[in-house]
């Protein structure tokens, strides 16, 4: 039984405490009186990889929803990436309803960023893959509607500090996400935007276009292995997840296979 299935059976007391649990408390306060449906308490004792699934599912979605109000105003676009996010997942409606929940609690005044976000660096500890992935789902976020403005990047910066992610992971990242823009709308042919171009690739695998081949080559790796779905989900990435994930490892195949052509290896 996975994480959702262990709430839905009424075993959100053993899952999660603290802010986090508090908020998907709120959400879920319908589940909460069911009991253990009769189950066996001692089988309803979540896992850590459960515990961290809960947590990443909760904060993604309310911290986005923060995320979006930073400017003081949610946009129309950022209302779409997230829905577009949760489409991503295949949201069953139960799920779905709770993400939404989730994402206007975060944009509520008296949401508790800095403890919702200590409480997830200790949820997580030392996986900093699985943080660096949860910064990388709110970066996407912050340009959803092109542009990152300086309370959005403010705040994005302060998260990072709150979770132990020094700036310059971040300002990678942040390379990163844009040029995953560029290329995108780049394939799809959209008229303001140029078509996928070497430098975006290059930006994709976070390398200079001076790199040598074998340089590339280790990039690639290393950044398909920190993106592999089966990998996240085992430190802790929710198994609904999985699929944006498994988009960001197309992504990166996709711009190592533009930079193999350009260079004829």
């Amino acid at each position: 039984m996975g994480w959702w299935g262990k709430l839905a059976g009424g075993a959100f007391g053993f899952m999660l405490g603290g802010p986090l649990g508090a908020l998907l408390g709120a959400v879920l306060g319908h589940n909460l009186d069911r009991g253990l449906s009769g189950l066996a308490r001692e089988a309803l004792d979540p896992g850590e990889q459960e515990r961290v699934q809960a947590a990443f599912f909760t904060a993604t979605f309310s911290v986005m929803g923060h995320l979006a109000k930073a400017d003081g105003r949610v946009s129309r676009q950022e209302i779409e990436l997230a829905r577009a996010v949760m489409a991503q997942m295949e949201l069953d409606p139960e799920r779905r309803q709770a993400a939404i929940e989730l994402f206007n609690r975060g944009k509520q005044a008296a949401f508790p960023l800095d403890e919702v976000l200590e409480q997830f660096r200790l949820e997580c500890r030392r996986r900093s893959t699985l943080i660096q992935m949860f910064i990388e789902i709110q970066l996407q976020a912050a340009y959803a509607d092109g542009v990152c403005g300086a309370q959005e990047e403010c705040l994005l910066l302060h998260i990072c500090n709150r979770l132990g992610i020094p700036e310059f992971i971040f300002r990678r990242l942040q390379r990163m996400i844009q040029a995953e823009q560029h290329y995108d709308a780049g394939k799809a042919g959209a008229r303001a935007q140029p078509r996928p171009g070497l430098q975006d690739a290059y930006a994709i695998l976070n390398i200079p276009s001076s790199a040598n081949d074998a340089e590339v080559k280790r990039a690639y790796r290393r950044l398909t292995s920190q993106h592999h779905p089966d990998k996240l989900v085992a430190k802790g990435l929710p198994e609904e997840m999985m699929k944006l994930a498994a988009q960001k490892t197309h992504e990166i195949r996709q711009a190592y296979e533009q930079i193999k052509e350009a260079r004829g290896i």
